[in-house]
């Protein structure tokens, strides 16, 4: 039998589904958010540490969120409609796609505070934060390991040794790790990729298809992976995530295609990359979802201002 496309898919499809175990002990090795952050890379940049006094505003950011890390109140939390939340006890404050918003304190005593930005991979929209609530607030008491990690930040934060930014960028991508931890082990995601991968069934195929997107993927072998019926499957991934499999893959590979775009990556590699058969199937694709052909967006949205908040 001549070998072609059409015939050698099916085939592969099938052995790749039957060692399908050797791919989980993989799996287990890396687990389901490593897997996420490896895709998109997290990046912190601590910009300020101390003190602050009276009201603080904060523009919208549309590349990175924000993080406010509350060592002392009170503080009162402002959105841009108006509304309020008091922080009266050490509190971690994460906004994955932050608009305008203020830190209020007391005029005198003040509020001692960390703040920092959070990229994940390139910037912008990327299924981790869109996974999220707009305002993600947990008390440093019910986040495990905070303790810790927030007397390692004193100690860089006022020791003033060299190395200083660095290490305080890096413990706070760590304490970011553990927030994402707890918002999975929580349900506390909001569907997409988090929920997903919050949800142990669906858990087994999203990881196979955010480490491998250049597989030929379908509700088949999806569903295999997960250990449900094509009907059961499609039914409660669309309750968990709030998109059909189809929709959730052509989502994944663009997010992914955008990210590889804006790291310097020719357009007919990232389409091998993504699992597109060639650079014309990714830009129909592109063109489908976003609106724009991978060249026209690139150009549109090529970051202009790397400073931070």
């Amino acid at each position: 039998m001549q070998l072609t496309q059409a015939n050698v898919w099916p085939i592969l499809i099938n052995l790749d589904i039957k060692c399908a175990n050797l791919s989980t002990e993989r799996l287990e090795r890396m687990d389901r958010l490593s897997l996420l952050l490896n895709r998109y890379s997290l990046t912190a940049g601590v910009f300020y540490t101390g003190q602050i006094c009276g009201a603080h505003a904060f523009a919208h950011d549309a590349q990175r969120g924000h993080v406010h890390l509350i060592r002392r109140g009170p503080v009162t939390f402002i959105d841009e409609n108006g509304g309020s939340i008091a922080i009266e006890e050490p509190t971690l404050l994460f906004m994955p796609r932050p608009d305008e918003h203020r830190l209020v304190t007391d005029e005198k005593a003040g509020a001692d505070v960390v703040c920092a930005t959070i990229q994940f991979g390139a910037g912008g929209r990327n299924p981790i934060t869109d996974s999220l609530p707009a305002v993600v607030l947990v008390p440093l008491k019910d986040l495990p390991g905070a303790t810790a990690l927030m007397s390692l930040i004193d100690d860089e934060a006022f020791l003033k040794q060299c190395g200083q930014q660095a290490s305080l960028d890096r413990l706070c991508e760590l304490l970011l790790i553990r927030l994402l931890r707890y918002c999975l082990d929580r349900g506390l995601t909001q569907g997409g990729a988090m929920a997903g991968l919050a949800d142990p069934r669906l858990a087994k195929a999203l990881s196979r298809v955010h480490d491998e997107p250049q597989l030929p993927w379908d509700l088949n072998r999806m569903a295999q992976l997960a250990g449900l019926s094509r009907a059961r499957f499609a039914a409660h991934f669309k309750q968990v995530t709030g998109d059909t499999p189809a929709d959730y893959l052509v989502s994944w590979r663009i997010a992914l295609a955008q990210t590889l775009l804006r790291k310097g990556r020719a357009v007919k590699l990232v389409a091998i990359d993504v699992g597109y058969g060639s650079q014309s199937a990714l830009t129909r694709a592109f063109v489908r979802k976003v609106g724009q052909a991978p060249g026209e967006w690139l150009r549109a949205n090529s970051p202009q201002d790397k400073t931070n908040a």
